[in-house]
């Protein structure tokens, strides 16, 4: 057991039976895998690191420009470009755990067979869990995203847990009418627990060109602008599941942090917010810890879903 002074807030809280030193996640694609911020923190630090999505073969994305800011965010349309799931655990994987991170590996596929296949190859390594992308377009139903039936996110969910010898996470498209209905159908297929918000589609468009800004058109909106949308979602998905929350969506300060906990979250990803200062998840978390002790919380795990019963 740690032993902290009295005065101190633990910060460790607990994701579907894995413990973390405290509730701030990377989000995946934000991060690469993990070493490419070691030369502002290292990752034990942090509760854990989300590394970029893995597919079973090596992926090329989408063409540029495929990044591009908005006010308060940034659009993105990276088309998952990955070096594919054996390069990953060959060459990315060991670095990682010798730094004692905590890795989730965020897995992406276009038919329930690759996310599948994906899981099977990872569960034979040291990764900690699964969090699974459903917001791929399905290959064999049309190209409509996973996340966006809940029939679908219900048997995704089923087929992962089939091959999965390590706690999945479900990660959730906010692009949906009610995102209460596709967190019970991953609850109905047994998710170990979920993260929300995935990014809102969106685009700009090129005043001089008349074309749009992203070379696919559209893109992934995330940073500040959607924090209030993934504030609200995680809050009802709260109140309709009994899982583990993993919230993110424009987290930039300690305060967004604490309100995502306070809204329903029992941990919180940061993404966005590290490209303006690659050492905001480590600030985060010290600022979090700030923010418990100044409010008298004996653990931050007090926080999550603490606004439930007063609202």
């Amino acid at each position: 057991m740690e032993i902290r002074p009295d005065n101190t807030t633990d910060m460790t809280v607990e994701i579907a039976g894995v413990r973390l030193r405290n509730p701030v996640i990377t989000a995946s694609g934000t991060c690469g895998y993990g070493k490419e911020y070691t030369p502002y923190y290292m990752p034990d630090k942090i509760g854990a690191v989300t590394v970029k999505a893995l597919t079973l073969e090596p992926r090329e994305g989408n063409p540029t420009p495929r990044i591009a800011e908005t006010p308060s965010g940034v659009l993105n349309a990276i088309g998952l470009q990955n070096p594919g799931v054996r390069y990953f655990i060959k060459n990315e994987l060991p670095g990682l755990k010798k730094l004692n991170a905590v890795v989730i590996a965020n897995i992406a596929g276009a038919t329930v067979e690759e996310y599948c296949a994906v899981a099977e190859i990872l569960s034979e390594t040291a990764v900690d869990m699964f969090e699974i992308n459903i917001s791929c377009p399905n290959v064999k139903e049309g190209g409509v995203a996973f996340g966006t039936d809940p029939r679908m996110v219900e048997r995704i969910t089923a087929q992962v847990k089939r091959f999965s010898s390590k706690p999945v996470i479900i990660k959730l498209s906010p692009n949906v009418t009610d995102i209460t209905v596709t967190a019970k159908a991953a609850e109905a297929g047994g998710a170990d627990a979920l993260s929300l918000i995935n990014t809102l589609i969106g685009m700009r468009f090129d005043l001089n060109k008349y074309r749009p800004l992203l070379a696919n058109g559209t893109g992934g909106l995330s940073g500040p602008a959607i924090f209030p949308v993934a504030l609200r979602m995680v809050w009802q998905t709260r109140a309709a599941v009994s899982l583990p929350i993993i919230g993110m969506g424009g987290i930039a300060t300690a305060d967004d942090a604490a309100e995502m906990m306070i809204a329903g979250a029992d941990a919180v990803a940061v993404g966005t917010a590290a490209f303006m200062n690659p050492r905001a998840p480590v600030e985060i978390a010290a600022g979090l810890e700030a923010f418990c002790e100044k409010k008298g919380h004996k653990c931050v795990r007090e926080l999550s879903g603490a606004a439930f019963g007063l609202i």
